[in-house]
């Protein structure tokens, strides 16, 4: 029996996102394939996978950039196709691309983007100085963007995709040119607001790396989930003697004979 908007809402605690058995194709090719997971409220999830693997595809499914005809998705319990606004009012989100304007000072890049979310201007104003203070940059509202480091404009980005109070943050290689100290800091920032602010996360990376032993893994190889669970299962069950060798093992299985 189909759900109603007022019942789906009504699920008692439901997970920041769900995906159940989605599939995907460009013309013959499929990219995705029966793919399934869970982002829990307040849960840092790691999609680890080679570039191609289909995990930026997953993510335009996921805020309906593409149109998933197969399957099912849900954030905090609403269906994306059913119910899109609500859902996608759920959602935040850092591609892989940059999208800040450089010659706009950080604070007017944030209040556009809060306009954008239907806040006037003196509350703009005060999500923006707030977000802003979460990502440790409240000293740099006035500056030009152009002036940040590569670290500091992520940083921003986060901030944006936080404007709006969202249940779920989806990012999509987010540390991708950034050096190695601040790829560390935009990780434990984003952790901390899974932690503290019960904000769900999907990080999205090909760096093993990234990866804490603690973390739930998800791992993505060629538009399949080849596993899905704690970063150390994944390790034991292979008999693996690092995340790395056990990542390679199981992205291995597949390959042809040469």
């Amino acid at each position: 029996m189909a759900l109603s908007e007022g019942q789906e809402t009504s699920i008692a605690h439901p997970s920041a996102l769900e995906v159940r058995r989605v599939s995907h194709r460009f013309g013959a090719k499929t990219v995705l394939d029966e793919v399934s997971l869970d982002v829990p409220q307040g849960a840092f999830v790691v999609l680890l996978g080679p570039n191609g693997a289909g995990k930026s595809t997953l993510f335009a499914l996921i805020t309906r950039l593409y149109d998933n005809v197969s399957g099912e998705i849900r954030i905090l319990g609403h269906d994306v196709r059913r119910h899109p606004m609500a859902a996608l009012q759920q959602l935040g989100v850092v591609f892989q691309s940059r999208s800040l304007d450089g010659d706009l000072s950080v604070m007017q890049n944030l209040t556009y983007h809060a306009a954008l979310h239907g806040f006037g201007r003196r509350e703009g104003r005060r999500l923006s100085e707030a977000v802003l203070a979460m990502v440790g940059l409240a000293d740099r509202a006035r500056d030009k963007v152009r002036t940040l480091s590569g670290g500091q404009a992520r940083r921003v980005e986060i901030a944006r995709a936080l404007l709006h109070d969202p249940s779920l943050l989806l990012l999509d290689e987010a540390t991708v040119g950034l050096d190695i100290a601040s790829r560390e800091s935009v990780i434990n920032i984003v952790r901390g607001l899974a932690r503290e602010r019960q904000v769900g996360v999907l990080w999205a990376t090909h760096l093993v790396d990234e990866v804490d032993p603690n973390d739930q893994l998800v791992v993505l190889h060629r538009g399949r989930v080849r596993y899905s669970g704690p970063a150390l299962d994944l390790v034991a069950g292979v008999k693996a003697d690092s995340l790395r060798t056990a990542f390679m093992h199981v992205t291995e299985l597949d390959q042809p004979d040469a």
